[in-house]
Order: structure tokens, then C-alpha cells, then sequence
């Protein structure tokens, strides 16, 4: 994106030309929270090299009189969550603050009256990265005791981890022990969570309009022109498959494909860093195991909401099929009678891993019940879009957006595309991430950490950073198995490097006796890596968060304390406090 012009200055102002530039470059992709946050920092830093100059609050009553609501959201659900809730309370002549966790001003934690914060659980019981800094906050010494506070935590989760909705439990305990009074109970929502959304959001608008008095209704003004046509995720657009091209040997271990997907028409946009997300449908085969499982005619009617569908078009379209519900084991347990069921039922660590390594219709066959068929669907998931990077820059593409996906047989999603065919269409929105961004300034270096798929939003890094024509450095860190069968992109990525545009190193983890992965490559170009870093480098990963993620943190944490001559503890709060910041940056899945 090429940067807009500066602003007319405020007269008189006291910085350089080259200052307004530098700070218009900082402050390019910010969105209004960030740039809320930006000026509250330059405050404060004006306020410490002035002592006695006052830092500007607030009036009292005004602050006693708002709704403040804070969301952690790793995917984008608890930001759409608390998007509709600010909304909500608008609508109602509220006034209401909204902030990222990252953006919320910590100092006025203190002064709050109303707060609501809706935050996701990601990994093992993990904040999003942006939430740390305020998890950390929350959980120190520094946090201030809360007794004029109400306050309600939305939780959200996915009930097949062991730590379910842990973020959410641990602000709701620690908002609790600091003194505040809890507004609502803690509700904790599963991947099926719109519907209890809007019962927290309906039961939290009543709360703040008793707790702040009445305001007087937005007036909504309505201008008789075309409306434009939107398409987010509750209305996705029909994008035309133009390419599906197999990017792995025939005889590979995996099927990983490249897709390209027209945007023309949509009016949609995306920046490098941003997902795709994909619509799909199970397949006939799947529907058909599932209901020749529980001994089910596929035309029989079912509710879901106020829709009647047949089974099969429920299965097909509505329900989870490759991910087994808690809710339905649980029902299968009690009325089996099965013992072993419950006992690992109550096991959430060793559930996990089960569920992840058996399918569902072989633990079904384990343990076998017979519901009925609006039981079934009661008892299953909804079946939710899939997020994936965008593997393409719209400088280089133009109205086309392109995808890099490993087709997996036991997936929804990737079984879905990779059975789509050149002029398909395929229900598509887009799903921003502004906390996996290039930087603003094209002169600044970037090192990019992407195994396997992860390499998907660093092809389009790259082409936009080509686009720009900036002078900042590009490093990648590759990983596969093996170089003959899955690397993926090879072509591009050893043009690049050929013309100077890229530093590349690669690990192929089964070409040699001992394996190699991308944490071994950091830490044999520790040196380097430590001087791009020390020089200001932005640092993004990529990829698995089981194993792949810990283990590259881990290896950063090593690399800056041995080329940093620091102690493991000081260079591991170094890389966690990148992490917080926003120059170290993670999608991972």
C-alpha cells in the first residue's frame, strides 16, 4: 500500500519534516485502537521527561457514566463478540469504549466502573499473544485493588483442549480476588457459541443501562441510495477457482496444493498477513458413514434454530463430522453405560490426545449409542468456516487471492478444496489479522519462520515487499521433510535469493539420518540471527502450534541469550516481552 500524503500540520508544532514523515510511517495499518494507544504512550513519555506537567484524565463523571469493553481474541471471534456488544449499547445512547487488549490503557484500570471483556483460550490454556501484556498486568503486583468495579468475562474455547476457556477463567478469578463484583457470572462458550453470545451480550446490556441509567437512543439516519453489496462471513462471497495445482510429488507423503481464487466484483480486500475463510460442506461418502453408523434415514426432518433441513442436508452442511463433540460423548457414556467412556471423560489431557489420533466414527464403533436423529444434531457441533493464510499480495495479484493447503481426506475444508475443479465457485470472506502485519516502513528487516504450509503468508510478504520497493532485508526459515518431494515453492523463493532479494535457509528433516528442523537452523545462524534482531528486525512464525511453535521459541530464547550474554530467564522475558509488543508475531494453528 503506498503511503497516503501527510496531513496538513498543526501550526505552530515543533518537529522536523523528516520526523512527520518517520511518524507517518509508523503509523500506516494502525487502526483507531492503536492509534489511541500510540498517543497515550507519546504522552506518558512526554510526562516523564516533564515531571511536574499533569497527564490529562478524564472527568470523574464521565468516567463513571461509560462502558468499557476489552476483547483477547486470537481468530477474530472475540472481537466480532465485543464489535456487537458496542454496537448494542450505542444503539442505546450508552457511551462505551471498545479496545484490543493490547490497546486498553492499563493505568485507568483503576478508575473503571463497568468493564466487559470477552477473551479466547488458544493453545494449551494460552492468551492470544496480543492479550499478554495485559494478563501480565493483571497477574503482577502492580494491579490495583478493584472495589468499585463491576465486571463480566465472556470466555471462549474449544472443549476438545484440556485447559477449556482457561484465559477467560483466569481474568474472571483475578478480577475477583483484586475486589470487583461480578456483573454476571463467567460464561463459558464452546466453537458453538453465537447463540449463548447474544444471551451474554442481551443480559450485559441490561446490566450496563441499571448500572449507568438510560441514554438516549442513536438516531439512525437512513439515505435513500444503492446499498453496497458486503460480503463478510455471515454473507460470503462466490469466488471462482481459477487454479488448483498440486505444489507436491505425485508420490509425496502429503497432497499440498496451491489455489488461486478470484476476487473480481467482491469488493473485497485483504493485506498480506490476513486468512481467507472458507465455507464448505462434508462430503456424501462422510454423511453416509455417519448415518449407516447410527442406523438413520438421512430424509428425516430436523430443527436446527428456526430452519427444518433433512438429516443428510444437516450432516452435510450444519455439523461437525471430523472433530467428535464432548456433548456427544458424554451422552453416549451415560446412556451405554460405559465406564471407560466417563473415566476418560474426566480426563481432559489424555482425551485430547485420543481424540486427535482416532477418528471419530472408530471411537464411535467403540462405543456405540443410538440417538435419534434430532438428538444426533443437537449433540454435534456446528460445522464452522475454515481460516487460511492468504499466500499472495494484491500488488502482485490484483483481484485474485491465492491459498497454500494440505489436503487432508479426514479434513472438511481441505478435502473440500482439493476436490474443486477451475471455474467452481467457493463461499469466501475475509478475516483480518492486524496483529500479523508487515511494518510500516519497507526499509526495516524481517525474518520469516514458516514449516510446511506456515510458509503460506510469507509468499505474500514477499511479493509485497518486492512491490514496495523498500530496502529492508527478507530472511526465510523453511522446513519439510524432505527437498525432492515438498518444497514447496522452491522456484520463487530460490529466484529471490538468486536476485538478491532473499536469505533462505532451509531444513529437510528426513534427507539425513539425524533430523533437522527450523529451530536447528536458528540456532546454527545464531550470530546472524542476533544482529538482525539487535538492528531492529521484525520476527514472524508460522505454522504448528503444538510442537513446531514452542520449539522455535525456545530456540529464539536460546539464540539472544547466548549471542546476548544474557542469563535464559532475562532472554526469555526479552522474547516474551517482542511477543507483547507486536515485533515478534505468531499464527499459529
Amino acid at each position: 500500500m503506498s503511503a497516503q500524503p501527510l496531513p496538513p500540520p498543526l501550526s505552530p508544532h515543533p518537529l522536523s519534516q523528516d520526523i512527520l514523515v518517520a511518524l507517518d510511517r509508523l503509523s500506516q495499518g494502525l487502526d483507531g485502537p492503536g492509534l489511541t494507544w500510540l498517543s497515550g504512550y507519546f504522552a506518558g513519555r512526554a510526562a516523564a521527561l516533564q515531571p511536574g506537567l499533569p497527564v490529562a484524565q478524564p472527568p470523574v463523571a464521565e468516567i463513571r457514566s461509560r462502558l468499557t469493553i476489552v476483547f483477547a481474541s486470537q481468530t477474530g471471534n472475540a472481537r466480532r463478540i465485543a464489535e456487537k456488544l458496542k454496537q448494542d449499547a450505542e444503539s442505546q445512547g450508552l457511551a462505551v469504549r471498545l479496545f484490543a487488549a493490547e490497546s486498553y490503557p492499563q493505568r485507568e484500570l483503576a478508575t473503571e466502573r463497568l468493564l466487559y471483556l470477552v477473551a479466547s483460550t488458544h493453545g494449551d490454556g494460552e492468551p492470544p499473544d496480543a492479550a499478554r501484556g495485559l494478563f501480565d498486568f493483571l497477574l503482577g503486583h502492580k494491579a490495583p485493588k478493584l472495589p468499585g468495579l463491576r465486571f463480566a468475562v465472556l470466555a471462549l474455547g474449544d472443549s476438545s483442549y484440556p485447559k477449556f476457556c482457561e484465559s477467560g477463567r483466569v481474568l474472571d478469578r483475578r478480577l475477583a480476588e483484586l475486589g470487583a463484583e461480578r456483573a454476571q457470572a463467567l460464561t463459558e462458550l464452546d466453537l458453538d457459541f453465537e447463540s449463548g453470545a447474544a444471551q451474554w451480550r442481551s443480559r450485559g446490556l441490561d446490566e450496563a443501562r441499571r448500572v449507568l441509567g438510560a441514554g438516549t437512543p442513536s438516531l439512525r439516519v437512513v439515505v435513500n441510495t444503492p446499498p453496497t453489496p458486503v460480503f463478510d462471513r455471515e454473507r460470503p462471497f462466490a469466488a471462482e477457482l481459477l487454479t488448483n495445482q498440486r505444489l507436491t510429488t505425485s508420490d509425496g507423503w502429503r497432497d499440498v496444493r496451491h489455489l488461486e481464487l478470484s476476487l473480481a466484483d467482491s469488493g473485497l480486500s485483504y493485506q498480506p498477513g490476513d486468512a481467507l475463510g472458507v465455507i464448505s460442506s462434508n462430503s456424501e461418502s462422510r454423511v453416509g458413514a455417519w448415518l449407516e453408523q447410527f442406523e438413520l434415514d438421512g430424509s428425516t426432518a430436523v430443527q436446527i434454530g428456526d430452519r427444518s433441513l433433512t438429516l443428510t442436508e444437516a450432516l452435510r452442511t450444519q455439523r461437525e463430522l471430523t472433530r467428535l463433540a464432548r456433548p456427544l460423548l458424554a451422552w453416549l457414556a451415560e446412556q451405554g453405560g460405559f465406564t471407560d467412556l466417563k473415566a476418560l471423560l474426566a480426563e481432559p489431557t489424555r482425551l485430547t490426545e485420543i481424540l486427535r489420533h482416532t477418528s471419530p466414527l472408530a471411537l464411535l464403533r467403540q462405543f456405540p449409542g443410538k440417538p435419534d436423529a434430532q438428538q444426533l444434531v443437537d449433540l454435534l457441533r456446528p460445522l464452522t468456516p475454515r481460516l487460511y493464510s492468504i499466500a499472495s499480495s494484491r500488488e502482485a495479484v490484483g483481484d485474485e487471492v491465492h491459498l497454500t493447503v494440505a489436503v487432508d481426506s479426514e479434513g472438511v475444508a481441505s478435502s473440500f478444496l482439493g476436490d474443486r475443479s477451475p471455474g467452481d465457485s467457493v463461499q469466501v470472506f475475509i478475516e483480518p489479522n492486524p496483529r500479523f502485519r508487515l511494518p510500516a516502513d519497507p526499509d526495516r528487516d524481517i525474518i520469516m519462520i514458516g514449516p510446511g504450509t506456515g510458509v503460506a503468508p510469507f509468499r505474500g510478504f514477499l511479493q509485497h515487499r518486492l512491490a514496495q520497493g523498500g530496502k529492508g532485508r527478507n530472511w526465510l526459515f523453511f522446513g519439510a521433510p524432505r527437498l525432492r518431494e515438498d518444497f514447496l515453492y522452491q522456484s520463487e523463493w530460490l529466484d529471490a535469493r538468486k536476485a538478491g532479494q532473499l536469505k533462505l535457509d532451509v531444513a529437510f528433516s528426513r534427507d539425513q539420518s539425524e533430523k533437522v528442523y527450523v529451530q536447528h537452523r536458528l540456532r546454527s545462524e545464531a550470530r546472524d540471527v542476533h544482529d538482525w534482531l539487535s538492528h531492529g528486525a521484525q520476527l514472524y512464525v508460522c505454522g504448528d502450534a503444538t510442537r513446531m511453535a514452542p520449539d522455535v521459541h525456545q530456540a529464539l530464547i536460546d539464540v539472544v541469550s547466548a549471542e546476548g550474554r544474557l542469563d535464559a530467564e532475562v532472554a526469555a522475558a526479552q522474547v516474551n516481552a517482542w511477543l507483547t509488543e507486536g515485533r515478534y508475531a505468531r499464527d499459529v494453528y
